[in-house]
């Protein structure tokens, strides 16, 4: 699992990881925006998600179960930003010893809030590819079509942090009472910040 506050690298760490250990990236933020492309979420959630507030638990661990029992979950799987808090973390306890299995490390990246609200404010994703691209560190190339997504806006991420740094009071503490949390240094160049990653996961 890797959990982190938004912009902190969760998405590119997470793809990193999926592709040397050969997992599916699990990230209810990416499960929830096409659901909201789709149309599939009421119109009060999808007001609320824009906003940067959290939806009901009872949606987003819906959104999970049915995930974590398809057939590419069976050998693991990599939680990409959930569980946001210490119900939704229940939650998934629940839903883990349905199918017997459960989480063995708790990933959490950590950067500083003026580092995160530059990342966002700059971050743009291909509207075709979804790839993301950073308009100083990453530009992207000539006649990318780009999208600035409304969760990445400034008001909409100092929100997202405040909201991150509430569920963390209680949400880390759970983990690390269980012996599987490990902090990792945010700060740096991807590959930099996936050798610190790397170095806090058990063997593969």
């Amino acid at each position: 699992m890797l959990v982190g506050p938004p912009g902190a690298g969760k998405g590119t760490q997470a793809g990193i990881l999926c592709e040397r250990l050969s997992i599916p990236q699990i990230s209810t933020g990416d499960m929830l925006r096409a659901a909201q492309a789709a149309g599939e979420l009421p119109g009060e959630l999808a007001r609320q998600m824009a906003e940067g507030g959290l939806l009901p638990d009872e949606v987003v661990l819906e959104l999970i179960d049915k995930r974590l029992r398809a057939d590419d979950c069976r050998d693991g799987f990599l939680l990409d930003g959930f569980p946001r808090t210490t119900a939704q973390a229940t939650g998934l306890d629940g839903i883990l010893g349905n199918q017997g299995a459960a989480i063995d490390v708790v990933v959490a990246l950590e950067v500083p809030a003026n580092q995160l609200i530059e990342r966002a404010v700059y971050r743009r994703a291909d509207k075709k590819t979804g790839k993301i691209y950073h308009l100083k560190s990453n530009p992207p190339p000539a006649g990318v079509e780009l999208e600035h997504r409304s969760d990445d806006h400034e008001d909409v991420v100092r929100q997202r942090i405040e909201n991150y740094e509430a569920m963390t009071a209680e949400l880390l503490p759970f983990y690390e009472a269980r012996g599987v949390l490990r902090r990792v240094d945010g700060v740096g160049d991807v590959q930099t910040v996936a050798e610190r990653v790397r170095a806090v996961l058990p063997p593969d």
